[in-house]
């Protein structure tokens, strides 16, 4: 019995030697150069070719490499008795909370506008604004949503959270479902995207949504590129509704080079970084799911096929 690892991040070599470190013996095989496809029953993927897990008639599990589940659920022909799971790591979720806090605070301090000051050798002040004035809005309030807003709630800002269902975090404003929409948006400062990607989430950063906030709100997006309408951000930007957005994901990657983004002095691009797998902090827990599948015991951090998270 062995595992593959279906991935194209340039990292498939790191995670064999981590995992077979863990579990001396285990055969860990790279696609598209595996064997004996028959034999593997755990897939450990990343953004896998369409249809390529109907190669292997015998997997019971698919675990995604990183927090996101999207790029393995989007598969037409992904067999339906298979289970999948994503990665939940506190390294994964205390990297996302500090870039966050760092993009915010550049843009409260105008750190971006000094830095084009410097350039012109131009010797300019600005009022800034402080945490205690500013409230922050989180789409989405899984486990990086909540460890965010508390950290954000620590430094002073008014913190407000929305999910697509009910929950309760201390301390935070919440809201849930699309009816209470509405009024999570109209006060919010700042609104970061945390959100799952789903049939239902897909270019909810649009228009319509973003109409709804006050005037001169600043977009973040750390969670998938399709959730952002990118024209409707443009155009708005323009209009100068949207103060200005801080974006790592993208419905490309890489950026193309003649994306209007790049020239946009009111949109700061970073390259899908806010929060990386460590591979030596999450090869033990897939371990632990493979001896689990192996034991018939439950998975963990499993993730619903009918909800897409």
């Amino acid at each position: 019995m062995s595992l593959v690892i279906i991935a194209n991040k340039g990292n498939e070599e790191e995670w064999q030697d981590q995992l077979t470190k863990l579990h001396p013996g285990l055969e860990v095989q790279i696609y598209p150069e595996d064997t004996n496809r028959e034999e593997i029953k755990f897939a450990l993927a990343w953004n896998p070719p369409k249809g390529v897990f109907a190669n292997y008639p015998n997997l019971q599990c698919i675990a995604s490499t990183g927090a996101g589940v999207d790029h393995i659920l989007k598969d037409p022909d992904l067999p339906a008795d298979v289970a999948v799971t994503r990665v939940v790591d506190h390294r994964l979720t205390r990297d996302m909370t500090a870039y966050l806090v760092t993009v915010v605070m550049a843009h409260l301090r105008d750190l971006y506008i000094y830095k084009q000051s410097q350039q012109e050798h131009a010797w300019l002040r600005h009022d800034y604004k402080i945490p205690e004035e500013t409230r922050i809005g989180i789409m989405g309030m899984g486990e990086l949503g909540k460890h965010a807003s508390l950290q954000f709630l620590d430094l002073g800002f008014k913190v407000s959270g929305w999910a697509r269902s009910t929950k309760q975090v201390e301390k935070v404003q919440m809201y849930a479902g699309d009816e209470a929409l509405n009024d999570f948006l109209k006060d919010i400062n700042i609104l970061v995207c945390l959100l799952p990607l789903t049939k239902d989430t897909k270019g909810i950063l649009s228009r319509s949504l973003m109409e709804k906030l006050p005037k001169g709100a600043y977009i973040i997006n750390v969670a998938r590129g399709e959730h952002l309408v990118e024209n409707d951000l443009l155009e708005l930007i323009e209009t100068r509704h949207v103060s200005g957005a801080s974006l790592d994901v993208f419905s490309q990657e890489p950026l193309p080079a003649d994306h209007p983004f790049w020239e946009n002095d009111k949109i700061r691009v970073t390259p899908h970084v806010a929060s990386i797998t460590s591979v030596q902090n999450v090869a033990p827990q897939i371990i632990e799911n493979y001896r689990r599948m192996l034991t018939g015991q439950p998975l963990l951090n499993e993730v619903s096929l009918d909800r897409g998270y």
